[in-house]
């Protein structure tokens, strides 16, 4: 089973993941309960950190209701995308920090920033503060993330603990969604909802504090190395502007000049990112020589509009449930139990396929997976049994993500050379992360348009579901076509010459449909 694909997930760390496992210099002596221990707190740490981001998925509209905020159509995405957004923007980043500053001091730093900006969201009092505490607590995810798979990766050595650590750290967001929801229908249920927020900082604090009293010192991977500021700022406030352009104009509407400019501002720093990196830059953050080859630059976009769809159809999941059919927070989470019950064993299921089949077709399962549950939701009638449809929409669409986080790992670990490979896992993280935030705000604008032309707010969501299943089929096709890549049955990595001279061969020899790479 391999799940050290897992492990590449998020860390920008190119040097410390291109050394083959059992050479690992950076590897610490600690006894089996301390390293378990360890290991158990981190878990948690990321556990109620997507706690906290999922409980404003199911409990989005509610909360928007109590801060005294409009609910209807695109009126209320930012309770579903803050989060995300600033967390997809900052996996990009730390985890080369961490390479830099320490892994252990960022995964520290991330949670404390859990900590803080949670007990901030629980005595917010408007709409807009709110949300800016959503993205501010979305920040130490983001810095999370990333350094806590190397700390893991560091501190357990290769073999069945590391797998298994790896798939319970990839396990954490499903886990995640069903106990954040359950949380946050608990306490809008049956108390103030501060004390949800505040629960979480607890929890996180104590997670934190046990943290700082067991982790070993900490030897730096690249104490010494540099950082591409320039690039951060481009990069990171490209995406952040581009996103929040689409998640504002489904609220104030397109015509809004500042949403336009907002637009326009991401573009220019986008494109001033682009060619920092590739003409000026000593140490990009992004080296453009991980986009030759043609199938990671369709990779991309697979990821991507697929990501799109997840994070469209749960949150027009929640709508239709909440507004068409009355259903409670609570309710919504215990109809997500299927969803975490099968995220977690997709984990599973995926990792044993990695080397029985060729990724791009573990890559199409999680793709057709998605258009079922998005057309099983889009075509229901706006009243009927959560067992007709919704149910089997749930089991299906909890399948997708990890078939499709697993088998991009492997095809991106695969599609580059050994020094790009942190970059190219952590550009995969955050594009999983991001497409979420920014299908919310797609999914927005035809909701708000189409709600204005019918006035009927079923067909708005009907509207929004089938953009997501049309993201779906995209991303199959672009799959399909353009994506090869056999099964991963190696053990440990190729010799640093087999590997090089397998990213140069195919970025010399593009792809063909009877040809694999």
């Amino acid at each position: 089973m391999d799940l050290e694909a897992l492990g590449r997930v998020v860390s920008g760390d190119p040097e410390r993941l291109s050394r083959h496992p059992v050479e690992d210099q950076d590897a610490i002596e600690l006894s089996k309960n301390r390293q378990w221990m360890i290991t158990f707190l981190i878990l948690l740490c990321n556990l109620f950190q997507f706690t906290s981001m999922f409980s404003t998925v199911a409990g989005g509209f509610e909360f928007s209701a109590k801060v005294g905020h409009s609910a209807g159509p695109g009126d209320a995405n930012w309770m579903g995308a803050a989060y995300s957004l600033t967390q997809s923007a900052f996996v990009l980043i730390s985890g080369r920090l961490g390479a830099i500053y320490g892994h252990q001091r960022l995964v520290l730093i991330g949670c404390t920033i859990i900590v803080v900006f949670s007990i901030v969201n629980a005595f917010c009092k408007t709409y807009t503060s709110f949300i800016i505490a959503r993205a501010l607590t979305g920040i130490g995810g983001g810095i999370l993330m990333p350094n806590a798979v190397s700390t893991l990766t560091i501190l357990v050595p290769p073999g069945k603990a590391r797998n298994l650590t790896l798939a319970a750290f990839a396990a954490s967001p499903p886990i995640g969604a069903w106990v954040g929801a359950m949380l946050a229908g608990v306490f809008l249920t049956y108390t103030a909802w501060k004390w949800h927020f505040i629960t979480i900082a607890c929890l996180e604090a104590i997670a934190t504090g046990s943290l700082i009293l067991t982790l070993p010192r900490e030897v730096h991977a690249d104490k010494d190395g540099g950082i591409d500021f320039i690039g951060i700022l481009l990069g990171v406030g490209g995406l952040i502007l581009f996103n929040i352009a689409w998640n504002q104009a489904p609220e104030i509407g397109w015509q809004t000049p500042y949403v336009i400019a907002i637009l326009v501002v991401s573009v220019v720093l986008i494109a001033m990112f682009f060619v920092w990196e590739s003409k000026f830059a000593k140490e990009p953050i992004m080296p453009f020589s991980i986009f030759n080859t043609p199938s990671f630059r369709a990779l991309i976009f697979v990821v991507l509009f697929i990501y799109m769809s997840v994070g469209i159809t749960l949150w027009e999941m929640v709508a239709w449930q909440q507004f068409i059919r009355h259903w409670t927070v609570m309710n919504i989470a215990i109809g997500w139990i299927p969803y975490g019950v099968g995220a977690s064993f997709a984990v599973l299921a995926a990792a044993w396929l990695i080397p029985r089949l060729d990724a791009q077709y573990i890559l199409a399962l999680g793709c057709l997976t998605s258009i079922c549950a998005t057309i099983l939701l889009a075509t229901m009638p706006a009243q009927q049994s959560y067992w007709t449809q919704v149910f089997p929409a749930t089991v299906l669409g909890s399948l997708c993500p990890d078939f499709v986080y697993v088998a991009a790992q492997v095809i991106a670990s695969n599609s580059v050379g050994k020094r790009e490979q942190g970059v190219a896992s952590s550009l995969i993280g955050t594009l999983n992360l991001y497409g979420n935030s920014l299908g919310l705000g797609l999914a927005g604008t035809i909701e708000a348009q189409i709600a204005k032309r019918t006035g009927s707010q079923v067909t708005s969501y009907r509207s929004a579901l089938w953009f997501g299943a049309a993201l779906s089929v995209i991303a199959l096709i672009f799959d399909l076509v353009w994506l090869r890549m056999p099964k991963d049955d190696r053990e440990g990595w190729k010799s640093t010459q087999e590997l090089e001279e397998n990213a140069f061969e195919m970025r010399e020899s593009p792809p063909t449909v009877g040809n694999k790479v």
